[in-house]
This record gives structure tokens, sequence and C-alpha cells, in this order.
């Protein structure tokens, strides 16, 4: 598949076919993941390929909240859980219909990662804001990892509910306590694989010399 039509067609997945994913595709998928540049070459990426139904019904229950809270959020106009002025509402409608926590168990993949701190340089974590850098040493895993799939022809989409409730899914996972839990990735035949995504065009977010400069045309 040309790398170009990959990157601009590769819209998120989260409804899949009942065709299963055999396990020697996703070890060629991750094969092609952990390609991926992180700071000093570190390769600080873990992954936990879920596959009992308990586990991932688990899994789900703790990202049902999570979900329920960024729809009540979406719902009234606002940005869910922003490091920026976000206040948790005060009601909130349980158990909001999902395609991937509905129906986790069927799901063909379920990938939990996970990122070893010992291992990633965190530039800014002293710098009294929430820390970013950090994602630069694992994310590019997982989107190698969703641009294998896409090119195997599979669809998937990465979350990060599960990660708001770290502490309750270390233990179930046996995250070790120096890592990071970081996405959840599903995988699986789409049902439909979006390829015409809806984007804000470069000048909309380039600029010259500064962030106030004048748009990059």
């Amino acid at each position: 598949m040309d790398l170009r039509f990959a990157i601009r067609t590769n819209g998120s997945v989260r409804r899949f076919t009942p065709e299963p994913v055999e396990p020697a595709t996703v070890v060629e998928v991750l094969d092609d993941a952990r390609f991926a540049p992180s700071g000093g070459n570190g390769q600080p990426w873990r992954v936990a390929v879920i596959e009992d139904d308990g586990l991932r019904r688990s899994v789900a229950d703790l990202m049902q909240p999570v979900w329920d809270e960024y729809l009540e959020i979406r719902a009234a106009g606002g940005q869910p859980f922003t490091v920026v002025g976000y206040d948790v509402p005060e009601t909130i409608t349980p158990n909001k219909p999902n395609d991937l926590l509905d129906r986790i168990e069927t799901i063909p993949v379920v990938l939990a990662v996970a990122a070893d701190l010992g291992k990633i340089a965190m530039m800014d974590g002293d710098l009294g804001r929430a820390p970013m850098t950090g994602g630069g040493s694992i994310y590019p895993f997982c989107w190698n990892l969703l641009l294998s799939a896409r090119a195997h022809g599979l669809g998937g989409v990465m979350t990060t509910f599960l990660s708001r409730r770290e502490p309750d899914a270390a233990p179930l996972l046996g995250l070790p306590s120096d890592h990071a839990l970081v996405a959840t990735i599903f995988l699986g035949h789409p049902e439909h694989q979006p390829t015409k995504l809806s984007r804000r065009p470069v000048a909309s977010f380039a600029t010259i010399d500064r962030f106030d400069g004048e748009p990059l045309a």
C-alpha cells in the first residue's frame, strides 16, 4: 500500500466483521510497529494482547464511566478531560452506548499498550504543567501499529479511556509500577473503512517563524 495513501485514508474503525485475525498477523503488525522512533532508541513499549473474555469485560467496565463522562461534556459543548479549566459534570447519565465497549468480547484484537517510564526522557516534566513530550517516544509506535494494520487489510482505533482508570486497570493487566498505560488499540476487519477524512488545512495551523506569525501558504 502506498504510504501517502495509507496516511491520508486511515480513518478510525470501531465496527468489525466476525472474521478473525490470525495470531501470525498480529505478530506481523507488531513486528512492523517496533521500527517506530523513540528517544535514545529506548523502545519503551510493552503490549498486552488481551484475549480472555472476562478480562476484556472488566476492562470495558472500567472504561464505561469514562466514556459516559466524555459524552456528557461533549453534549454540553465542552472539551472533555482538558487540563485547562475542566470541571466534572454534576450529573452523568450512565451506560451510554459504545460499539467497542458493548461488544468487546467479539472484537478480533484488543491490545493494551504501556510505556516504560524509566526509558523515556520527560523533557517537560518540571514545567509545572501536564507533561507532553514523553508521548513522542511511544505514540509513533501506536501509529506504526495502526498503519501496519491498514496495510494488512485491517482497520482499528486507538483510545486512551483506560488510561484514566490506570490504578484500577494495573492489577488486572499486571502493569509494572514504573510503567504507564498509554493506549488501548482495537483491530479487526472493518465493516467499513473510512477514507474521506476531514482535517483542517495546513494554513490553519502552520505559521512562519512564530506561532502568531503569518500563515504558511
